[in-house]
């Protein structure tokens, strides 16, 4: 049974339902549990694959032959720690993030997690607030409910007692208390609430770039592998070494790696941004906001701190200092703004005055109010609003804004602050300046930014002329001339030129924000908007990356892909170079991993049409252990390495075109150089074990050689630990070829030096091959997608 007041649920009555289970059971994260990740890493595709193979191998006897077996558990086991450091990252990083509503209990307001509410709790409702469950409004105060994420409506809707709240929304205006009586997976919007926290690496252009690619593989891979088969169990070999060449040709074809390593690059980039108290609600804003050309950033509370300091009350008009209607309206508001918070610590001795009105702040109106029955009904607000363009106050609060101040004006007005019509004609009493403290690390930021050739544009609800200020304070480029956004077309392509041309825009509404965003987008840029108040949601929602404080509202942060916990402005660089990093990578290995695929179905198919069109069947080259030993050195610890080592390129779109331009071409010459020393070295189907091992060892020669000056190519521009890494792969590599015990292991016969001499004159042309491939399609990979930027910059 409901409580019939506001005073809420005593402890009994919260038991008694838990026990009924109608509590708010939803999980705190949507996130993947251990035994998923466990499973979800175990349980591949091309885990089985390879455990079929290994299978096979194992087999014929020669377990040697078997060692890219191990593959299968290093694949689990680093995707699986990487995943769990990274759930357990975000799982505590979500939890100092969450939204926590203000819950009455026992006549207390207290703080609880959402999953702690229960039915019937009262629930305080203030502006930012997110309604963590549907209930039913038993008190407001000019409570206004923004619906949009769930309706689309954009436009606030008053909520008095009786009226029914939708989790998912939030309160924009005014406050209220209401009581709980949906909770869980009954409330309206708890499938939402649950996909906003998930842990997942989709919806990405690396991915799904990497998943066309494997699609493209795959289709690949049907025919060589089917060839492959016939080729080696058609000849004249005995049964195990026809399972052996052919196990060795389908083994290379898997791009094993990739998947795996483009997921540990993920996990390691939410670690390493959750050390800096980076909360990454969606993976993929890591690799987008590295794709970012446009920031779109509110002032308050990104280049400014939110606090704000009450810096001089100046009478206008003759008037007296009006201390008395200040500390009233401070009192009248129980959730007040950072303007109104500054002026309440200014103004601390509430006078005691009745309030009979009461209109809140809201960012679409620009201005709040109270009503004191004999002592006046008073507004608080936007100069430029509240005033005509011609009233001489408003040219005096014009100048003061002038000089990065935020300009309040205080005003009597004609009738009680609820009215349709108000405030309708208001006599000005005061100029109420504040103070904005500029973030230390804001123009680092930009520069930053400006650097990298991101456009930075403030959008901001305060003066256009205030805003401006603050912005030439730290050197944004167009800053001297900010744009009024009332003064903005309403149609689409004419705000899209405004919105590319202009740099600052001062007295912006919510709803103009999303239009900008959306103009700025619609233009071919990927936009990154953040803010931390309730007027930044929908805009935050609209971006392509949506960023907000962790101080900032509930709301806020509930739509956001990333959260600063820290607030610090000055974190997003890290960002972008983490979601660089990741890109470029990613971008790398592939190139690796892709080459050693194209050269493994070309390479089985050169060596299984012969046999196909009628000439004697020719043995695959190579056997499994030489497979590995080719992955180990030219690929698996090498791509490890570059996958996660510093990467500063700026993310670029084209991914699957510039990775083919180069894995083609180099993985075409690979095949053919290889078959070319094979053919010229095998001694055909009368030659003797010995003579089939040289003509093996030749290709390999010849393959690993080329293989690790793609390597080369592919780790540019060098750095100190590059060369030494290609140096340690080269040296490696070599040693297996002169050390007996490694010849012995991996059947490897370089002695015969014609043979040997061939080996190496394949490779030399194939070396030039792939050097002329890569600078002749330089130009190509070059050229970004992402059209030029054309609005200021530094």
């Amino acid at each position: 049974m409901a409580t019939s007041d506001t005073h809420g649920l005593t402890e009994d009555e919260v038991r008694e339902r838990v026990v009924q289970g109608r509590s708010n059971d939803i999980p705190e994260r949507a996130g993947r549990s251990t035994w998923d990740i466990v499973r979800a890493n175990v349980l591949t595709r091309i885990n089985a694959i390879f455990a079929v193979l290994f299978a096979i191998v194992v087999s014929t006897g020669y377990v040697l032959d078997g060692l890219f077996g191990g593959l299968i558990v290093a694949n689990s086991v680093i995707g699986i720690v990487q995943e769990l450091r990274a759930k357990r990252m975000l799982d505590r990083l979500s939890i100092i993030g969450q939204a926590r509503p203000r819950v009455r209990r026992d006549g207390r307001t207290v703080e609880l997690a959402p999953n702690q509410v229960v039915a019937d709790d009262v629930i305080e409702l203030g502006p930012g607030d997110q309604v963590v469950v549907d209930g039913e409004v038993l008190d407001g105060a000019a409570l206004e409910v923004d619906e949009s994420l769930l309706t689309g409506e954009s436009d606030p809707v008053v909520k008095n007692a009786g009226q029914q709240v939708l989790s998912g929304s939030f309160a924009v205006a005014g406050s209220g208390v209401y009581r709980a009586t949906k909770v869980g997976r009954a409330a309206y919007a708890a499938r939402l609430a649950e996909e906003a926290g998930k842990f997942t690496l989709v919806d990405s252009e690396l991915r799904n770039g990497i998943d066309r690619i494997l699609k493209f593989i795959t289709y690949l891979l049907v025919p060589a592998g089917a060839l492959s088969v016939y080729n080696q169990l058609s000849g004249d070999q005995a049964l195990p070494e026809a399972l052996r060449g052919m196990v060795a040709a389908l083994v290379p074809m898997v791009p094993e790696g990739l998947i795996l390593l483009t997921s540990i690059a993920f996990a390691v980039g939410v670690v390493r941004l959750g050390k800096r108290q980076c909360l990454v609600n969606e993976l993929p804003a890591i690799e987008g906001l590295a794709r970012v050309d446009v920031v779109c950033a509110d002032k308050t509370g990104t280049l400014t701190e939110n606090a704000m300091r009450l810096a001089q009350v100046r009478p206008v008009g003759g008037n007296e200092m009006p201390d008395e209607v200040l500390a009233a309206l401070a009192a009248a508001d129980p959730r007040p703004n950072a303007s109104l918070a500054a002026i309440a610590e200014a103004h601390p001795d509430d006078p005691g005055w009745t309030v009979t009105a009461i209109a809140p702040f809201s960012s679409a109106r620009k201005w709040s109010g109270a009503s004191f029955g004999d002592h006046g009904d008073w507004v608080l607000g936007a100069p430029d609003v509240l005033l005509a363009a011609d009233h001489a106050v408003r040219a005096e609060a014009a100048v003061a804004g002038s000089d990065g101040l935020r300009v309040l004006l205080l005003a009597r007005a004609a009738g009680a602050v609820d009215r349709e019509d108000a405030p309708a004609t208001v006599d000005p009493v005061a100029l109420v300046l504040l103070e904005q403290k500029i973030r230390p690390d804001a123009k680092d930021t930009l520069d930053y930014f400006a650097g990298q050739r991101v456009t930075v544009k403030v959008i901001s609800g305060d003066n256009a002329a205030s805003v401006g200020a603050v912005a030439a304070t730290l050197g944004l480029p167009g800053a001297g001339s900010p744009t009024d956004a009332r003064s903005l077309p309403g149609e689409p392509a004419g705000l899209a030129a405004e919105v590319e041309r202009g740099s600052v825009f001062g007295r912006v509404t919510p709803v103009q924000k999303r239009a900008m965003v959306g103009a700025l987008r619609s233009g071919g840029h990927t936009v990154a908007m953040t803010g931390d108040g309730v007027n930044d949601v929908l805009a935050l929602k609209d971006a392509d990356i949506g960023v907000a404080m962790g101080a900032g509202s509930p709301a806020t942060r509930s739509v956001a892909q990333i959260v600063l916990l820290d607030n610090k402005f000055a974190t997003l660089p890290y960002v972008v170079a983490e979601g660089r990093r990741v890109i470029g990578n990613i971008e790398r290995v592939a190139n690796l991993f892709l080459t050693k695929t194209v050269y493994s179905v070309l390479l089985a198919l050169l060596v299984g049409i012969p046999g196909l069109i009628g000439f004697d069947a020719l043995p695959y080259p190579f056997l499994p252990r030489h497979v590995t030993i080719i992955g180990w050195f030219t690929i698996g610890l090498p791509a490890f390495v570059l996958s996660l080592a510093p990467n500063n390129e700026r993310a670029r779109g084209g991914f699957v075109p510039r990775v083919m331009r180069m894995a083609v071409p180099a993985g075409v010459i690979i095949a053919i150089a290889s078959f070319v020393s094979y053919v010229l070295t095998y001694p055909g189907v009368t030659g003797s074990p010995a003579e089939q091992v040289r003509a093996s060892t030749a290709a390999l020669v010849t393959l690993m050689a080329i293989a690790l000056w793609v390597l080369a190519i592919v780790a540019r521009p060098y750095a100190w630990w590059k060369i030494a890494l290609l140096a340690v792969m080269a040296c490696a590599s070599t040693l297996m070829f002169l050390t007996p015990f490694t010849r012995d292991i991996f059947q490897l016969d370089p002695s015969d030096a014609g043979a040997t001499l061939t080996a190496f004159a394949c490779a030399a042309a194939g070396i030039v091959l792939v050097e002329a491939a890569w600078w002749a399609g330089r130009p190509l990979r070059r050229t970004p997608n992402q059209r030029s930027i054309s609005g200021p910059r530094s």
